[in-house]
């Protein structure tokens, strides 16, 4: 179960990976759109963030419930901005840095939010 967790781990990071990129890639152009490495990030991420749920519910450990409401409600928001943007030509700059931040603070969340370890 551990080794299923670290692959669904190593997934949602590179998910991530493609849409933060995608989105980087951008930055100096004038003129934005979605382009395939963010959709195929975003669906990367959401799908194994849902699997890494429940790969975590069946095991033994503590599940932060408010942590994953957060991070769920956040990626189902980039999923839906990205793929409901896909066939345009182009996005609007606030769009595209709102999607930025989104993924952005997703990536927080995951990284700043975890359990305190007291010894």
């Amino acid at each position: 179960m551990e080794t299923l967790r670290l692959v669904l781990l190593f997934l949602h990071v590179l998910g991530y990976a493609a849409l933060i990129g995608g989105l980087l890639a951008q930055t100096r152009t004038p003129e934005k759109s979605v382009n395939a490495a963010m959709r195929d990030g975003v669906g990367t991420a959401f799908v194994t963030g849902l699997l890494l749920v429940g790969v975590l519910e069946a095991g033994d450990g503590d599940v932060d419930h408010a942590k994953i409401a957060v991070k769920f409600a956040v990626g189902l928001v980039l999923l839906v901005l990205v793929m409901a943007n896909t066939r345009k030509e182009r996005i609007p700059q606030g769009l595209w840095l709102g999607l930025l931040v989104l993924a952005v603070a997703n990536v927080a969340v995951a990284v700043f939010w975890s359990p305190v370890h007291v010894s």
